[in-house]
């Protein structure tokens, strides 16, 4: 009994030592980026699929879409880090929201690991944003594309910003990798 009590005491001085050697802050997650560089085969093979599926299911429809959300005059490596990760994450906010919509079953089914795997990502780069820059605030090129992806969701119709979305995925993949790389890239 004496041996579990004198057992129970240290572990009690070693935790409250060990505390404040290591403030709650010191021990906060960690979120690196750069898993992302070379994103698994897999999940780009799914993501082909649903794409290629997706190009199916257009062609059988007569959407007319003049949503040019994701031409850009300038080039992702133009930005500085954490700008690259704020339009990834707006990017992915985008494309999420638009595969969590129904879908022909097929379609739903297909969708799903693309999904799970993209939603991953992007609570993995809100994460980095509030440990890495809590308080970055987007450049003059990134807040006109992001007015400009407010001013789309209002405007145009959910179809167009699905096929939007989908269509320019592997786009938004490569905007992925140059924001993991932390560098210039191109």
């Amino acid at each position: 009994m004496l041996h579990l009590s004198f057992t129970l005491l240290l572990a009690l001085v070693l935790g409250d030592s060990l505390g404040a050697a290591f403030p709650p802050d010191a021990l906060k997650k960690s979120f690196s980026l750069s898993k992302y560089q070379f994103p698994v085969p897999h999940e780009l093979k799914a993501v082909q699929k649903m794409k290629e599926q997706f190009e199916d299911i257009m062609l059988l429809s007569d959407r007319k879409c003049n949503t040019r959300l994701f031409h850009r005059k300038w080039n992702t490596a133009e930005l500085s880090v954490a700008d690259r990760v704020m339009l990834v994450e707006a990017e992915l906010e985008l494309t999420t929201t638009m595969l969590e919509l129904p879908a022909i079953p097929a379609f739903a089914e297909t969708r799903q690991r693309p999904l799970t795997f993209l939603t991953q990502v992007r609570e993995d780069l809100r994460g980095w944003m509030a440990t890495e820059a809590p308080s970055h605030q987007p450049s003059g090129k990134l807040r006109h594309w992001l007015q400009k992806l407010q001013t789309a969701k209002k405007t145009e119709t959910i179809g167009c910003l699905e096929a939007s979305a989908i269509l320019h995925l592997f786009q938004v993949l490569n905007d992925l990798r140059c924001a993991a790389l932390q560098e210039q890239c191109t």
